[in-house]
């Protein structure tokens, strides 16, 4: 199949036409190559888009797919006039068919992330992620009461990316702890986890992956040696067995996979559902 330019084209971020487009592209078998082009926000930067755009084409030999959430109508008529590729507008796709159903007129506002310094919403988002870094990898117990989930498991099983993700996309304060041999010769969690078992879940991982993830952290180690990982991921799942915690492995999972599952599982006060 042929290649092709995928570009999505907004006069906000960009973010949500590329996290749909990109969403719906995944259906298919495709190689292609992205572009995003954020704050698309007058007509001299349309025409510049199109140039780009159409370009991309005679490169290409084949048709750009453009995805676009542009609020702006006179941008927005550059780039459909103008424009020589798959046009996918996504607000006249979705947005104006509600407007009709639901007899009201949307907002039209640029962009998610207007105003974002006024937003409750964002402010609480800053505020979990910088909670979720003081409390990565069981740096510091203060406060730890405050946290909506307390994720555990071997060095290197995905915690950290997963505990960013909970704290940026849904405000979450997570903390995340290492079980390390010391925890396997006691045979019980870390004493400042008791307290809090209903916010624990773990994670967990293929001894054979997690010994690849390591190597490429410290090459030829114990560490980092199959027989190790064997034995501390047996170790982990058997600890997290006995205790009742709640764990998936995270081998061929997304953390987006991880992230929803934990959320189903943990169910925080703080989310609404």
């Amino acid at each position: 199949m042929s290649n092709r330019t995928v570009f999505f084209v907004s006069d906000g971020t960009g973010i949500t036409a590329e996290t749909f487009g990109s969403a719906i592209l995944a259906q298919f078998e495709l190689k292609s190559r992205h572009v995003r082009l954020p704050f698309v926000d007058t007509v001299d930067k349309a025409h510049q888009a199109v140039r780009q755009i159409n370009h991309a084409g005679i490169v290409d030999g084949s048709k750009p797919i453009v995805f676009t959430t542009l609020v702006n109508e006179e941008v927005l008529k550059v780039i459909t006039d103008d424009c020589r590729g798959m046009l996918l507008d996504m607000f006249d796709t979705f947005v104006r068919p509600l407007e009709t159903e639901l007899q009201l007129k949307s907002s039209h506002r640029v962009g998610r992330f207007s105003d974002a310094s006024k937003s409750k919403e964002y402010q609480s988002r800053i505020e979990a992620i910088n909670f979720s870094l003081a409390h990565d990898d069981g740096q510091s117990h203060r406060d730890l009461a405050a946290s909506d989930v307390i994720l555990v498991g071997v060095s290197r099983s995905g915690k950290t990316p997963t505990s960013l993700y909970l704290a940026m996309q849904y405000g979450l304060k997570a903390s995340n702890y290492p079980l390390i041999p010391e925890d396997f010769e006691r045979r019980h969690l870390p004493s400042a986890l008791k307290q809090h078992q209903n916010k624990l879940f773990g994670l967990t991982i293929q001894p054979e992956r997690l010994s690849e993830i390591r190597n490429e952290r410290r090459p030829n180690s114990r560490y980092a040696s199959l027989e190790n990982c064997r034995m501390e991921v047996n170790e982990a799942e058997a600890m997290m067995r006995r205790s009742g915690i709640r764990w998936l492995s995270t081998t061929t999972k997304s953390i987006e996979e991880i992230a929803t599952t934990i959320l189903q599982e943990i169910r925080p006060e703080r989310l609404n559902y």
